[in-house]
């Protein structure tokens, strides 16, 4: 049970540093990974001019079960939503946001995702 929650961990780790990495060779700025308010968290906090993205990353080793970005449900969207808030106003943003998932499966090869402005 124990190696299965460290295999969990792993592969969603192993997919986050894939998203930061591909966010910057599209030239992104990261400007804050793991953002924690309460209950929620965000993965990724991007920044691109005037536009800060947040980011959730969906990690799964292959696409047998399904998409990764599947698993992003109403109740997720809302912890995000209340996280992006707290850090909108942490830093004072007066500028334009956007909320994008990642979907990211470790098959071979690799898929990456991206979906702008996923939340409407």
């Amino acid at each position: 049970m124990a190696s299965q929650i460290n295999a969990h961990i792993l592969t969603g780790q192993t997919g986050e540093n894939r998203a930061a990495a591909y966010l910057l060779q599209q030239g992104y700025t990261i400007v804050r990974r793991n953002f924690r308010h309460r209950r929620a968290e965000v993965d990724i906090i991007a920044q691109k001019e005037n536009l800060l993205i947040f980011v959730e990353v969906k990690t799964r080793s292959t696409d047998r079960y399904g998409y990764p970005e599947e698993a992003v449900n109403y109740r997720k969207e809302e912890m995000i939503l209340n996280a992006a808030q707290a850090f909108i106003y942490k830093i004072d943003w007066q500028h334009d946001i956007r909320f994008d998932i990642i979907a990211i499966t470790l098959n071979t090869p690799v898929t990456i995702h991206h979906i702008e402005d996923a939340f409407h």
